[in-house]
């Protein structure tokens, strides 16, 4: 049998904001699980691969993030190149197509409304009830702080709109804050391999002041083989196999995903969660040979 020969392509620093050592640790112990299946691994960066002239793998996992790149790994798999994720599950989880995506297949997520950062009114505001608004840049992952803002009030959220607008941001999305429990998970599709826990209470969130918006855990119960299913049927809506996210546990047990990603850092998990990663993609890139 000839040996299996596969492109890693990692994720640039840039798209790992506070969680650069992380993103490192899973690829690489994701690279050296395929090595002890007998796969033989090159690794580059989003750049080198971005500039390479010719690309000869038909094999890729793959972090990148970046437009372009993701546009290069789209063209190679309607060529036939298997990439996982999915670059076009990668496109996916930017932050307006992720909320469509959600919303029209009926995964229960927080009331989210999609508008430009040129918006000034008061309809979308006023229809969202509660105490606070999320505003999320909508054409791209999270990079800065900024990218994810908590508004007190309509003002507060107007004020961040127009900052995204001079920033060049097309549109956001605003959401409603839910009250609850802050819960993060990831997964595997395509294996039995999830794991849940509460971030606040391990130190793992990208930035502290969340906590303070939030509340610390009050651990309220809720289904955990429902979230399983619904955060793999939500992976599975956008095209990612490798995802995490968020959700939140109101004090009914009822829960509503706030934020899926392709490809998370797995740091509470990753030793466990490398090998799924590998397994999966050993099968997923021998079952056509």
């Amino acid at each position: 049998m000839n040996e299996l020969e596969i492109l890693g392509v990692h994720r640039n620093r840039k798209f790992s904001p506070n969680h650069i050592g992380n993103d490192d640790a899973i690829f690489s112990l994701t690279a050296k699980e395929l090595e002890k299946l007998g796969c033989k691994i090159t690794i580059c960066c989003e750049d080198e691969f971005l500039h390479a002239e010719a690309i000869n793998h038909q094999k890729i996992f793959t972090m990148a993030r970046q437009k372009e790149v993701v546009g290069k790994l789209q063209k190679l798999e309607k060529n036939g190149t298997q990439v996982v994720n999915s670059a076009f599950g990668i496109e996916n989880c930017f932050r307006t197509n992720l909320t469509n995506a959600l919303n029209l297949n009926n995964i229960p997520v927080a009331d989210s409304y999609i508008v430009p950062t040129s918006y000034t009114g008061d309809e979308v505001f006023d229809s969202i009830t509660g105490k606070g608004y999320w505003i999320k840049r909508g054409d791209f992952h999270a990079i800065h702080k900024e990218d994810v803002s908590f508004a007190r009030s309509k003002e507060e959220a107007k004020e961040i709109l127009r900052e995204y607008a001079l920033r060049d941001i097309p549109d956001a999305v605003i959401s409603k804050h839910l009250v609850g429990d802050l819960v993060k998970f990831y997964g595997v599709r395509g294996t039995d391999f999830f794991f849940w826990f509460y971030p606040y209470d391990n130190n793992h969130h990208k930035y502290s002041e969340y906590q303070s918006i939030n509340g610390d855990s009050v651990y309220y119960s809720f289904d955990q083989s429902e979230l399983q299913k619904v955060a793999t049927e939500a992976a599975g809506v956008v095209g990612i196999d490798v995802y995490g996210g968020d959700a939140i546990v109101g004090k009914d047990g009822v829960f509503r995903i706030i934020d899926l990603n392709d490809w998370p850092s797995f740091a509470p998990c990753r030793d466990q969660a490398a090998g799924h990663i590998a397994q999966m993609l050993y099968q997923k890139f021998t079952s056509n040979n």
